[in-house]
């Protein structure tokens, strides 16, 4: 009896895959981005398609609103008031990116936004250990 048991048990774990073995994303990158008087600073401001996380402080005395804009993307933030910090996170895909603050009707002078330029997708994260 026990030997049935056995091999039953061993051939009910020989079937089929139940999942497809997909690759993971790859990891996100953190970036730092900050908001002055005249423009919007983001580093590293070239990376590859994927996640990304943009902590971004605002270093003015007014409060700003923050869009991340680029293709059909068109993402908003805030207001952030003076010395706070936002986060916007997102995939994005390869092209030219801007990370805007304020806009012409909020702000006396225009503030300059930073450009990010995303190449080709990055490596899947898939052979990284210990990862969530």
């Amino acid at each position: 009896m026990a030997v049935l048991l056995t091999t039953t048990a061993l051939l009910a774990g020989c079937g089929e895959d139940d999942f497809e073995n997909r690759p993971r994303p790859p990891v996100p990158i953190e970036l730092t981005g900050v908001i002055q008087e005249d423009e919007v600073t983001v580093s590293p401001s070239k990376i590859g398609a994927g996640p990304i996380v943009i902590t971004i402080s605002n270093q003015t005395e007014r409060s700003h609103t923050v869009t991340l804009e680029g293709g059909s993307l068109r993402e908003r933030v805030g207001p952030v008031a003076p010395l706070a910090t936002t986060t916007i996170e997102r995939t994005l895909s390869p092209g030219s990116y801007e990370v805007k603050a304020g806009s012409r009707r909020a702000v006396p002078k225009e503030i300059e936004p930073a450009v990010l330029r995303i190449g080709k997708e990055r490596a899947s994260s898939s052979g990284d250990l210990l990862l969530p």
